[in-house]
């Protein structure tokens, strides 16, 4: 008797910690079988009206009509996207704080010695909403009418060719130095604090080309003021059928997408995470953020989470790679 008195004191310490993981999983499980049970925030980290912005207003609208919830978005700017992904890295893993962003996600912590968040570890990726390419454009006056003659022109010594980009580390500038590696070439960058005063020298001639978004020149292009030499993706835009990528145009494996998507913090329960997942990637067949999307030059994907994650982890491991290799010193 003494003796089994003295096993049941040595069971009683496991016992009570398989009881508490046990109560803690259903409790996490009940709390996502549940969700959600009150108003659940998106935080977009960019001012209202942008792309970021009206592409989660329109899913926060869905997710509200398909979850009987408030979904809202809330607006968090401010220091290169910074502010707001931050506030969601260290929120509660409850799913009550989302954070919809686009993918300066990966390149901040590339650009910027004061970051907070880990892009691959602190957030729990639900799904990848969209991608869009950039193009790239020249000025009419270059002696190039494809990529294999701008290719050609920048490999030769001395060549002066320089390209246009909204500033050290935008994903236009890193697309076109992504570029120049994997062909070879040689081109000088040429950076401006925006898109819009560098299409204005772009038009006018003092700059040779730039990888831009669809959005910005397809007015110069339908114009004739600028020629398209190629797109970043992996296969062409409807909107310019016979303009190749610059995979088929002679750099092989060459993708280069800007992308938005939605995440959660890390440790957030894997059922909220495959609910949304879900609703989601129905969202994305919706008809109004089909066009929102093509408006902004973009194309609806709809992912698992784990293919974000492979997304977000690779796509931070080619900039570093490239932002290295071009001398991009962290500010």
């Amino acid at each position: 008797m003494v003796k089994f008195k003295q096993q049941c004191c040595r069971w009683m310490p496991s016992i009570g910690l398989i009881l508490s993981a046990l109560t803690l999983f259903i409790s996490a499980d009940a709390l996502a079988q549940s969700y959600p049970t009150k108003a659940v925030k998106i935080v977009v980290p960019s001012a209202p009206g942008g792309g970021t912005d009206i592409i989660a207003r329109l899913l926060a609208k869905a997710f509200t009509s398909a979850f009987g919830q408030s979904f809202f978005v809330e607006n968090k700017p401010g220091a290169g996207n910074l502010i707001g992904i931050e506030a969601v890295a260290h929120a509660p893993a409850d799913g009550y704080t989302l954070l919809f962003v686009p993918s300066p996600l990966v390149l901040n912590p590339i650009l910027y010695k004061k970051v907070n968040y880990d892009p691959v570890k602190d957030f729990a990726p639900i799904s990848l909403a969209a991608t869009a390419p950039n193009i790239f454009v020249v000025h009419p006056s270059v002696k190039a009418n494809n990529l294999k003659e701008w290719i050609a022109l920048g490999k030769k010594d001395n060549n002066g060719l320089t390209y246009a980009s909204a500033g050290v580390g935008t994903s236009p500038h890193m697309s076109m130095e992504l570029f120049n590696y994997m062909a070879g070439m040689q081109s000088l960058h040429v950076p401006y604090k925006g898109t819009s005063p560098a299409v204005t020298d772009l038009l006018g001639g003092q700059i040779n080309g730039m990888f831009s978004n669809a959005l910005t020149v397809m007015p110069h292009l339908q114009s004739g003021k600028l020629r398209p030499l190629a797109v970043s993706g992996s296969k062409r835009l409807d909107i310019l059928p016979d303009v190749p990528t610059v995979m088929e145009a002679g750099v092989p494996n060459y993708v280069a997408l800007q992308w938005y998507g939605l995440v959660a913090p890390a440790g957030t329960p894997q059922t909220i995470v495959q609910a949304l997942q879900a609703e989601m990637i129905k969202a994305l067949q919706n008809k109004e953020i089909k066009e929102k999307l093509a408006a902004e030059g973009a194309e609806p994907v709809g992912s698992s989470s784990q293919e974000f994650a492979n997304l977000i982890k690779g796509d931070y491991q080619k900039w570093a790679g490239v932002a290295k290799r071009a001398g991009i010193e962290p500010q």
